[in-house]
């Protein structure tokens, strides 16, 4: 049997569904015994795992599903194909964490490990499964726990910490790892395949950061530069932890029992091992950071997008109405929005000026997309297939760059212990492998436990230290900006300070072999971005008939390797003793985040990210030109580094009453580039419960885990819009049938919870069905008929380019894609509130420039709602969920569900929708240093 390269690792496992005889086959079981081995070999006897410097006192928890272990031989993709037999520790997790979603009414201070786990430093003797010296070194141990396979990586030198860890990360997720630095280079079909979701992962990627090798080279000899000894020891780290990647590689190469996944896309002979696994080098670190930086921690970008709408608003209204009804519509700064510093504090960052200055509008109908794939000719792609692969890039990981990530904290002010209590975790989507795994790390500077990226996990990034935890939701913050350059002589040279400059042209050539599977053809592309001193160009257009091409300049640009050291400074026992000290090192990280912290006395917030400092007058929120005067203050454009906005100007606090986010809006005056920070956020979700205990006192852990997981499985139009769509109804003034009926039900489930929740655990059927699939309906119809009216449709069209109207979990559209578990993060409900409560005559802050409903009149209004409402409810579930790659047609319990997506061989179950994180911790220190 030929092993050729198929387009994708799922291509090769369809393959082998195919072929049921190569189980039987003589050559298969001497394979099949020889890397079953190493998995049945008996642990050795270990010696207690030490928990010194642990002040939470048995009150930490955490979990991270799937499971920790994200690698799998040939054999065991195999099984877990043929029979679904899952490998150890890779699936643990799922039960759990899925179970919370119908446990959680009855959750106790007991029973909280009944959903999460012990997140106490150290293994106990009788619950130690395995000690490990890798590579034979005397400096490390890396001990693994029985309930989840977690490694706990404790060192006697600085350097054997960081190899421990960089083979403990290769021992669970050297595949993932292997995929996401081709990913970053803009090579994965060349490695993995040319399936549609390899092409729009790598292009999704590198039209963002379309780095060289020198590129990649020069942001780690600059960090080095400017961070004196912390940047020393970071490299000094970062070439330990490789060691201990390429330590493990050889040793599972000689044992053959490496990731299966080499030997199923043709990078090993799963017969004779003929092959090899690169070596990972330190370049490798930085495109897995430049994948990380773009997928959760950019905000802004969306300046063309902006004009567009504006110009559509223009159009209808005029300049001066029409911009007065885009702005209403963009809420940047709106009265009514749920923010994370409530205390009133002001902290103004891009807002909108006076008089702008500097705008570079195109032209009416003149913007194109810059073409990105162009064939062997080098003609550029067709549009269908450069679409077909950004829906598929969509598919695949959409879901973490908009991801659900949230936070709630309270103050010990209003405990039950006295002590902070904190729930809170990212959202980096739902995959298998997990994008995410967890470690301890103890050494020489080192002492911490939680989660870290696969392949940057040298240091812990979102966790717990000794006496404190901290972790991280995405801010969105305005950090990219959008420059209309002038062409001259060609398409490809730009006016820069006056003088015509040729742009850079970065090309990467993909190829890839036929698949056995199928035999589909082989193929080839390349990617080619033209770069300017203001980034990568995106867009072509006219303004004022002038040629321009808009290039987009981020601030993390040639800099996503720099926040290593907040890390390092985060997992430094020695450095972080208070809030102040958390606070100082997450200044130190780019990417635009909310941090928080709880230790057993305080709790802090900080927003990080280089803000740059924008030249009086510019507006954020659109084009300018790329000129002397509009630039970003004291810019470098061979370095990309300027003036920053100092941490003051950061939304930051300490000891505020409560915290919560759920990517909100954080502080008042504080421009988010996300539309939708408005009236009803699914931040109010949190924020009202959160609230309530506040208000209440003797908070526990157990009481913010319900309050988190309540909220989870609510549905925010049914709970904060729903009752107002109603009262306008007005049901005494329904007369037709079917209308009256979904009334009834919409009012009963609104009354019930409006929660999306099973009969009963495992039933795989909502309660209140009828209803959640009338909302699900419902809600596209009405917000049609009520704005495109008055809007007309050229404006409606842009503004819903602007923002989704929808984001349901069944969802298979937006920015999330489907069965990701996210869900209202974008939509139009704050629109819809503001313009319902205006047609009711209720008061509004920061109203809509008009009324849409009905043009304002309520009884018309009444009369577009319970006509949507009727056709609605006379959907059927298959219309609504019409089904997919994973459901059938009017399975709406499937149509919610979370699905695993696989980014290598193994597969995993699907699990109910809940709203929540990825990875969670549950806090609650007793004591402190």
């Amino acid at each position: 049997m030929p092993w050729r390269t198929p387009r994708t690792v799922l291509d090769r496992l369809r393959t082998f569904r195919r072929l049921p005889g190569f189980l039987k086959s003589a050559s298969a079981c001497v394979l099949i015994a020889g890397l079953l081995s190493p998995l049945t070999q008996t642990a050795a006897a270990a010696a207690d795992a030490t928990a010194s410097g642990d002040y939470c006192g048995g009150q930490c928890s955490d979990i991270l599903p799937p499971g920790e272990n994200g690698n799998a031989t040939l054999v065991q993709i195999l099984l877990n194909q043929a029979f679904g037999i899952q490998p150890a520790h890779a699936e643990d997790q799922l039960g759990p964490y899925a179970h919370l979603a119908t446990g959680y009414p009855g959750l106790t201070e007991s029973t909280i490990n009944s959903f999460f786990n012990d997140a106490s430093f150290g293994v106990p003797s009788d619950q130690v499964a395995s000690t490990e010296k890798p590579a034979g070194r005397g400096d490390v141990t890396i001990v693994r726990d029985k309930k989840t396979g977690v490694p706990h990586i404790t060192g006697t030198t600085r350097y054997g910490t960081e190899f421990g860890a960089g083979y403990a990360a290769a021992e669970d997720r050297l595949w993932l790892m292997d995929v996401f630095r081709h990913v970053g280079r803009g090579q994965l079909t060349s490695f993995a395949g040319g399936a549609a979701a390899n092409q729009g992962l790598e292009q999704q990627f590198y039209r963002n950061a379309p780095y060289t090798e020198a590129d990649l080279q020069a942001q780690i000899d600059n960090a080095v530069a400017e961070n004196g000894a912390r940047g020393r020891q970071a490299m000094a780290d970062a070439n330990a932890y490789l060691a201990g990647i390429n330590a493990y590689i050889d040793a599972s190469d000689k044992g053959r029992y490496f990731p299966g996944e080499y030997d199923l896309t043709g990078h090993k002979n799963a017969i004779t091992n003929a092959g090899t696994i690169e070596h990972f080098k330190i370049t490798d670190l930085v495109a897995l950071a430049s994948v990380i930086g773009s997928l959760f921690g950019s905000g802004g970008g969306g300046e063309v997008g902006n004009a567009l709408s504006l110009i559509a608003a223009q159009s209808k209204y005029g300049v001066e109405e029409g911009t007065k009804v885009w702005e209403s519509f963009r809420e940047r700064n709106d009265p009514e929005a749920v923010l994370t510093v409530h205390d009133g504090e002001s902290f103004p960052y891009a807002s909108k000026p006076t008089a702008a200055k500097g705008e570079a509008l195109p032209d009416a109908g003149s913007v194109t997309r810059e073409p990105l794939v162009y064939d062997r000719t080098g003609s550029a792609a067709t549009a269908s297939a450069t679409s077909a692969s950004a829906t598929a890039a969509k598919a695949t990981l959409g879901s973490a760059r908009r991801g659900m990530s949230n936070a709630l904290v309270v103050s010990g002010k209003y405990t039950a212990s006295g002590h902070p209590v904190a729930v809170f975790g990212p959202q980096t989507g739902y995959f298998a492998p997990q994008l995410l795994m967890l470690q301890e790390i103890q050494g020489p500077g080192i002492s911490a436990r939680g989660a870290s990226f696969a392949g940057l996990s040298m240091y812990v990034e979102l966790g717990r230290g000794q006496d404190y935890s901290w972790s991280a939701t995405s801010s969105g913050q305005d950090i990219i900006d959008t420059y209309a350059v002038e062409l001259c002589q060609d398409d490809h040279h730009y006016l820069y300070h006056g003088t015509c400059t040729a742009m850079d042209e970065v090309e990467r050539k993909n190829s890839w072999s036929p698949t056995l599977a199928d035999g589909t053809a082989a193929g080839s592309y390349t990617m080619r971005v033209w770069r300017t001193k203001y980034g990568p160009v995106q867009y072509r257009a006219t303004v004022g008939g002038k040629k321009v091409a808009y290039a987009t300049l981020r601030s993390s640009y040639l800099h996503e390797v720099d926040s290593i050291i907040g890390f390092q400074m985060l997992n430094d026992p020695g450095f972080v003793k208070g809030p102040e000290d958390f606070q100082s090192a997450a200044q130190h990280i780019n990417y635009t985040f909310n941090w928080f912290y709880a230790d057993s006395q305080h709790t802090a917030y900080y927003n990080s990210g280089d803000n740059p400092v924008r030249a009086s007058g510019v507006d954020a929120d659109f084009p300018v030109w790329a000129q002397p005067a509009y630039e970003w203050r004291n810019w470098d454009p061979a370095t990309n580094t300027a003036d920053y906005t100092p941490a003051s100007a950061h939304p930051h606090s300490v000891g505020q009453d409560y915290y919560i986010s759920w990517n909100n809006k954080p502080a008042k005056d504080y421009t988010t580039a996300s539309w939708g920070d408005g009236s009803v956020h699914r931040g109010n979700l949190l924020d009202d419960r959160v609230k309530k205990l506040i208000a209440a006192g003797g908070v526990t852990r157990s009481a913010l885990v319900k309050a988190m997981a309540d909220a989870a499985l609510t549905d925010l139009r049914a709970e904060d819009v729903l009752p107002k769509l109603l009262k306008v109804i007005d049901s005494s003034a329904v007369t037709d049938s079917t209308a009256a009926a979904a009334v009834t039900k919409l009012q009963a489930w609104v009354t019930a919870g409006a929660k999306r929740t099973e009969t009963s655990a495992g039933a795989k059927t909502y309660a209140d069905a009828d209803a959640i699939r009338i909302l699900d309906a419902w809600w596209p119809l009405l917000v049609k008929a009520e704005f495109e009216p008055g809007l007309g449709s050229d404006l409606y069209t842009a503004f819903t380019g602007n923002l989704g109207i929808d984001e349901a979990p069944s969802s298979g559209h937006g920015p999330t894609g489907a069965h990701a578990g996210s869900a209202f993060q974008y939509g139009w409900w704050s629109y819809v509130d503001k313009d319902i409560r205006s047609v009711l005559g209720e008061n509004v802050q920061g109203a809509l420039a008009h009324e849409y409903c009905g043009g304002g009149s309520l009884s018309s209004c009444r009369d577009i709602l319970i006509s949507t409402l009727k056709q609605a409810a006379g959907m059927t579930a298959a219309q609504v969920y019409p089904g997919d790659d994973q459901c059938s047609a009017g399975d709406q319990w499937c149509a919610d569900s979370i699905v695993q997506r696989t980014l290598g061989g193994i597969k995993h179950g699907k699990i109910g929708w809940q709203n929540r994180p990825t990875y969670q911790q549950v806090v609650e220190y007793t004591s402190h240093r």
